[in-house]
């Protein structure tokens, strides 16, 4: 089997960002227990912790109208990415010991590659607001 490149990883969260809808992002927080589980209980997403956390915070803050300093594609690519994660049968099958969280890293990371500058000006943003970031969203209505 190949191993999945880095090529792929941008192409597969490519591919998930251009599906995102703004309606999907409710759903997403929505799941974020789920995903931060399954990313803490992998050893090859559990390195990405902390920052699928500050990426679910800049999301919800996105969903709920505190914080819109933030490009479109940036919340898409991060949306998708993260869905993918949940997603146990994707390019690599999760159920694969060994390599099956090998693809949702990979995505995760290029993901944070290209979100970068935007998630350190959404870091900075929540230091200095009153609110903090947003660790768990409950009502997105």
């Amino acid at each position: 089997m190949a191993t999945f490149s880095e090529y792929k990883a941008n192409e597969q969260m490519d591919t998930e960002a251009a599906k995102v809808r703004r309606d999907d992002l409710a759903d997403l927080l929505r799941r974020q227990k789920a995903i931060e589980e399954k990313v803490r209980k992998s050893g090859k997403l559990r390195r990405f912790g902390t920052d699928v956390r500050l990426m679910f915070s800049m999301v919800g803050d996105y969903w709920q109208g505190n914080y819109r300093n933030v490009p479109w594609k940036s919340i898409a690519a991060i949306a998708g990415a993260l869905i993918y994660v949940l997603n146990p049968l994707d390019l690599i099958p999760d159920l694969l010991l060994g390599i099956g969280f090998l693809d949702d890293a990979g995505v995760v990371a290029a993901c944070l590659a290209f979100v970068e500058s935007d998630l350190l000006r959404y870091a900075a943003w929540s230091e200095q607001s009153e609110q903090g970031p947003t660790t768990i969203v409950q009502d997105h209505q």
